[in-house]
């Protein structure tokens, strides 16, 4: 027996929709580089510019330049940006941002795959199961290496952009940011995965008492 598949509603429609609507950009913006129409597509740019947020102030000059109201203050935090950045710094410019893009594609087609498979086998099956717990899965190690990509690649372009700056494993971690909604959703999914698992073994005992 099939549940309903608009017990899935609104977020098939919507992940659907989502799914859609980024493959197509992503499809045109292709089509537009090939034609060279002067549209940029992409990352890296003209420029590539990282910022500091491991160190900052006040001062009075720029308290006095952005007028904060009585009481407040405006912290100075330095960001740094190459006009002619080298290859390198174009390299470690596409790998503090693409990462993120690629986890957010791939973690939508395979909950789009979950949807459309619990639409039509059930939701309280193994192969739901099995999807859910392959999404959480890959979200929690995703989330973890795009991190740790993205950390990496702004620390590395910083040292290459700041005198003061090293890439170390200091500079590592004030570029970190862990990401906690991520895991949490990803251990969330894992759970899930094995309530549904449990829930196929209790219906198919029923099933085989009945």
């Amino acid at each position: 027996m099939t549940e309903n598949p608009k017990l899935l509603e609104p977020l098939s429609t919507v992940v659907s929709f989502v799914v859609r609507l980024l493959v197509g950009s992503l499809v045109i913006g292709f089509v537009l580089s090939l034609f060279n129409t002067g549209v940029h597509v992409g990352w890296g740019g003209a420029s590539v510019c990282v910022t500091d947020d491991s160190t900052g102030g006040s001062s009075t000059g720029t308290d006095r330049l952005f007028l904060p109201r009585a009481g407040a203050g405006v912290d100075l935090i330095p960001r740094y940006c190459a006009g002619h950045p080298s290859s390198y710094q174009k390299l470690l410019d596409v790998l503090s941002a693409l990462p993120p893009f690629i986890l957010l594609i791939s973690s939508l087609l395979l909950l789009n795959r979950l949807l459309r498979g619990a639409a039509r086998d059930g939701v309280y099956t193994v192969q739901t199961a099995s999807r859910l717990r392959l999404l959480g899965w890959w979200l929690l190690l995703g989330s973890l290496v795009v991190e740790f990509t993205k950390a990496n690649a702004q620390a590395a372009l910083l040292a290459t952009l700041a005198k003061e700056a090293a890439f170390s494993a200091g500079a590592w971690l004030g570029t970190w940011d862990s990401p906690y909604m991520a895991v949490f959703t990803a251990l969330g999914l894992l759970t899930f995965a094995r309530i549904v698992r449990a829930g196929v073994i209790m219906r198919e005992d029923l099933e085989g008492t009945v």
